[in-house]
Order: C-alpha cells, then sequence, then structure tokens
C-alpha cells in the first residue's frame, strides 16, 4: 500500500510546525459533497420537468447513462476502499489521518468526486431529462472551490511537502 503513514488524528501543529486552531483539524469544506450533488441533480430534474428538453431515443440515452453510472459507482467504491485500506476517514468533517495516493489516486487526486460527476451525468442521461445536465457545471465549479480547494489547503497545512510532492505527481481531477 502506498500511502504516507499515520498521523495523529489529535495532532495540534501541522507537519509544517505550524499550530492548528481547536477544531480546524478538517478542511472546511462548505457542505457534504454528496448533499452538492444531489442538490444539482434535483435543480436540473426541475429545470428539465420546468422546461422540457428535447429526450434522446432511450436506447441510445439508458445505455449511455448505465455505462456512466456504472464507471462513477465503480470509481467512487474504489476511492472508499483505497481509504479504508489507509485507516483514514472519508468524512470531510473528520481530521486526515494520512495521504492517500495509491489505486485510484495514482491517476487522479479526486476520484470520488470525478466518480460522483460522472454518475451525476448518467442519472440525467439515463433519466432522459438533458437539462438536468444544465447545472452539472456549476455543481463541478462548487465542489473544486468549496471542497477541493479547501481539501487541499488543509492537507498542504498538515502534510506539508509530502502533500505538495503529491500535487506536483498527480492532476487534480484527470
Amino acid at each position: 500500500m502506498d500511502y504516507q503513514g499515520p498521523v495523529s488524528p489529535t495532532a495540534t501543529k501541522s507537519n509544517r510546525g505550524q499550530p492548528l486552531s481547536p477544531g480546524a483539524d478538517t478542511p472546511g469544506v462548505i457542505a457534504p459533497p454528496p448533499l452538492i450533488y444531489l442538490g444539482g441533480l434535483g435543480v436540473g430534474f426541475a429545470l428539465n420537468a420546468v422546461a422540457g428538453g428535447a429526450p434522446l431515443p432511450s436506447t441510445v440515452a439508458r445505455p449511455i447513462g448505465a455505462a456512466l453510472i456504472v464507471a462513477g459507482a465503480g470509481l467512487a467504491a474504489t476511492f472508499v476502499r483505497a481509504f479504508a485500506r489507509a485507516r483514514t476517514p472519508v468524512d470531510p468533517y473528520s481530521p486526515s489521518k494520512t495521504i492517500v495516493t495509491d489505486g485510484p489516486y495514482r491517476l487522479t487526486r479526486n476520484p470520488g468526486y470525478l466518480g460522483m460527476t460522472l454518475t451525476y451525468a448518467g442519472i440525467a442521461i439515463a433519466s432522459n431529462a438533458p437539462l438536468a445536465l444544465v447545472p452539472l457545471p456549476v455543481v463541478v465549479a462548487v465542489i473544486d472551490r468549496g471542497v477541493i480547494a479547501r481539501e487541499e489547503r488543509y492537507l498542504e497545512q498538515k502534510f506539508g511537502a509530502r502533500y505538495t510532492d503529491y500535487k506536483r505527481r498527480v492532476r487534480r481531477w484527470i
């Protein structure tokens, strides 16, 4: 397993020696990422219901949507397994214990968010609700700025050069 060693969940200093303020041993994301995706999908379905997008033939929409759902859910599952193997929490409101760099993390720093993005697109397409895709770029921007950027700042502060070296080697998305 290729992860960067445990860090005490009760640490009071980052690896750079900077103090972590009380209760600040989390990234401070703006909302639980699955809820951000579900909120966008809900807005998209409402938009599709009101405006009625031009549907694709179901013989096209269902297989493409299903393939995206399977790919997204599979990628998300590998992310959860990688965190479990490293014994670090998936919950962004819990302190990270280590940097995970194996499994899907060799290819992308955010396989969970990439998986949720693919799943969102798959659900919209399989449901033949093309306008449900309209909010997806906004959702991805919110995830990128309100979740990922905060997680990266937190990991840099907590793990220092170990994380910045990893960031240089692996892309944020794909």
